[in-house]
């Protein structure tokens, strides 16, 4: 992740701790290739069309994101070929790729499926998010221009429309975007790449551990960060943002209280 702009603040003793958090969480969290999946793609121009293999990236993670890819489910080479109209070599490039970036697990004699997350996996994730995003938040709001508030209001306003209509796919995907924009209006693609990562990922948890986060819930929260980062108040967008990545959090069933055995075996009368 490019820390150019806490490297300013080296001094605070609070901010050198976030970085070492940040340094030790990705320290045992893979790299994410550089082909990944941004979920907000810039605009391309023929010299720079996605290859095959990017294409087929993209798909499946934002399959992955849009839910419509469950975790567990097994991703077919000969099917991703044909859809493709590729060869099987094309689609092991990308899984590899997706294996590499841990949304894809390759299972010996098995093949590829979605990959599944533990708990522990999952809180790691969420701390990370929060050290990283809450950061960027505060960051943004002293460099975020008039031109980009109007940008940021226009999205609200696309999240409004497809929580609305109860447009699920639409509603997922541009939840999942205003993260990464935020990050892409601070100008650092390197860090716009990190948060798609982990919001793939955060959307990988979410299935597994049936989040109870609403739609709208998460609509609102982000309307109160775009109204902090307006008044170009950075403590208090850094901790909106915080707030609203651990109330995702807490709305996973990350702990489940074990069943009652006697209950559950008990014979029907």
């Amino acid at each position: 992740m490019d820390t150019h702009w806490a490297i300013r603040d080296l001094r605070c003793p609070e901010l050198l701790y976030t970085i070492r958090r940040i340094n030790r969480l990705q320290s045992i969290m893979p790299r994410k290739p550089a082909s990944s999946l941004r979920l907000v793609e810039p605009v391309r121009t023929p010299r720079d069309a996605p290859s095959t293999t990017d294409q087929i990236v993209e798909s499946i993670t934002g399959a992955i994101v849009e839910q419509r890819l469950m975790p567990g489910t097994k991703l077919v080479e000969q099917q991703i070929a044909d859809v493709f109209s590729v060869s099987r070599t094309v689609v092991r490039q990308a899984l590899n790729q997706l294996a590499r970036s841990r949304l894809v697990t390759l299972l010996p004699a098995r093949g590829a499926f979605v990959a599944t997350m533990s708990a522990e996996e999952a809180r790691q994730v969420f701390e990370l998010r929060r050290l990283v995003e809450g950061g960027m938040a505060r960051e943004l709001a002293a460099r975020i221009t008039d031109a980009q508030i109007a940008q940021l209001r226009a999205h609200l306003q696309d999240e409004r429309d497809a929580v609305k209509r109860s447009d699920v796919t639409g509603r997922t995907r541009l939840l999942a975007d205003f993260h990464v924009i935020l990050a892409r209006l601070l100008g650092n693609e390197v860090l716009a790449e990190l948060i798609a990562d982990l919001l793939s990922r955060s959307q990988l948890i979410a299935l597994m551990y049936q989040s109870g986060h609403s739609a709208e819930h998460s609509q609102s929260e982000h309307i109160e960060i775009v109204q902090a980062l307006e008044k170009r108040d950075g403590r208090a967008a850094a901790k909106l943002m915080e707030q609203h990545i651990t109330s995702v959090e807490r709305n996973l069933r990350l702990d489940p209280r074990s069943p009652d055995l006697a209950a559950v075996l008990r014979p029907k009368t």
